[in-house]
């Protein structure tokens, strides 16, 4: 359905403790950096809410370069990082980007299977989750957008999978199953990369699915890759190499594809000022291919911002300026998962030494407080806040009301 209305609620934001957010008209929610208020009201857009594919996609990229904001994009390994991530949208009044890695999608099939070289648990995992997603969606009332993160060469057969799986939801659907799907084959040559990317974009602009390609190396280490010893040029990529990018690929299919260019980026988490990032970077290469191409549209690159964690809000922002209207997300809300249970296990230890015994007598039962949906919902209401920190830093809060 399109949306028209969001719920008329104040959103209320002080300094960050990991406290829970509320479900009353008036939240009163923790986040990190400076307060924030804001008001959900009557959007200014007709985007589409629940899962978004196609033009409808689209239309949301379009709305975020316009209104310099950009998508929160969130690993998720289970469905309460996955719930948390839709709430957050909801209270935020934004679109949300749910994504799953290989080993996200392994793990989502349960550690007690083991994953071939066909991939085909972290096929059935990934898919799992994304169905997970499509039957709830729509109680969220925002633009949900399904992705997969880096696949490198060797991952290649997860990628099929997720293809065949597409096609055959497309057949009965109309739409693919997921909005889309990333290609990381920066270890390769360009010129592989290219080659590769091109195919599989070919494949799936016949579903309206869409590819995100990376180019140059982001640094640090995520999900099993590491490039913490990578040369320091190669996190900084060129505006030539960008405009090959954009050239090949608008052969195939103009404007079904995004770019993770490689601009000082790196992966896991750092103190502020320890990330040496450089956003014009990418504002260099819009440029370059604007004079190249003789084109008259300002931002003509979809760019994508991967390892933003310790990135400072002024630096995001820039990012913002030069066209990028998605940042991954992974670091920080594992930290914020882990920091809810924390809390939770510090506030009620004395209620969780055993089945029965606590303050309140001897006899007393515990169930309330070890039931794994108190726990996780305590996780989870952590993630909500630190994901609602990460739309203001994004511009994004709010969104749909622009």
């Amino acid at each position: 359905m399109a949306l028209s209305m969001a719920a008329s609620s104040t959103l209320s934001v002080s300094s960050f403790t990991g406290k829970s957010v509320q479900n009353q008209s008036v939240r009163s929610v923790a986040v990190s950096r400076a307060v924030v208020k804001c008001e959900a009201t009557a959007t200014g857009t007709s985007l589409k809410s629940g899962v978004v594919t196609g033009k409808d996609f689209i239309a949301v990229l379009e709305h975020a370069k316009t209104h310099e904001y950009a998508i929160p994009a969130v690993n998720c390994t289970m469905s309460p990082v996955t719930n948390a991530c839709m709430e957050a949208a909801k209270l935020a009044n934004a679109p949300m980007m749910i994504q799953f890695s290989n080993g996200g999608g392994i793990y989502n099939v349960g550690k007690g299977v083991a994953n071939g070289a066909d991939q085909k648990a972290a096929i059935a995992g990934t898919v799992a989750g994304a169905l997970h997603v499509r039957a709830i969606a729509d109680f969220y009332g925002v633009p949900i957008i399904l992705h997969t993160d880096h696949c490198a060469k060797k991952l290649l057969p997860w990628f099929d999978g997720l293809l065949e799986a597409n096609e055959d939801y497309f057949e009965k659907h109309g739409e693919p199953l997921f909005t889309s799907h990333m290609l990381d084959l920066s270890e390769e040559s360009l010129e592989e990369n290219m080659e590769i990317s091109k195919k599989y974009l070919e494949r799936m602009a016949k579903i309206n699915c869409f590819l995100e390609v990376e180019i140059g190396i982001t640094g640090g280490e995520e999900d099993g890759v590491d490039n913490s010893d990578v040369a320091q040029e190669d996190l900084y990529s060129k505006p030539e190499e960008i405009y090959t990018v954009y050239t090949e690929l608008n052969k195939v299919a103009p404007g079904m594809f995004s770019v993770a260019a490689a601009f000082g980026n790196v992966h896991g988490v750092y103190k502020p000022g320890n990330v040496k990032l450089t956003p014009s970077i990418l504002g260099a290469a819009q440029k370059y291919i604007i004079e190249k191409d003789g084109l008259d549209i300002e931002k003509p690159v979809y760019f994508v911002f991967h390892g933003g964690s310790g990135s400072t809000r002024e630096e995001i922002r820039e990012a913002l300026t030069y066209g990028v209207i998605k940042m991954n997300i992974d670091t920080d809300t594992q930290w914020s998962f882990w920091d809810g249970v924390r809390e939770y296990v510090a506030k009620n230890e004395a209620y969780l030494q055993g089945q029965i015994g606590n303050p309140d007598g001897e006899d007393k039962p515990n169930k309330g407080k070890y039931d794994p949906r108190a726990w996780m919902r305590s996780a989870e209401t952590a993630t909500v806040n630190r994901l609602l920190v990460a739309y203001e830093d994004l511009n994004a809060t709010n969104a749909l009301a622009k």
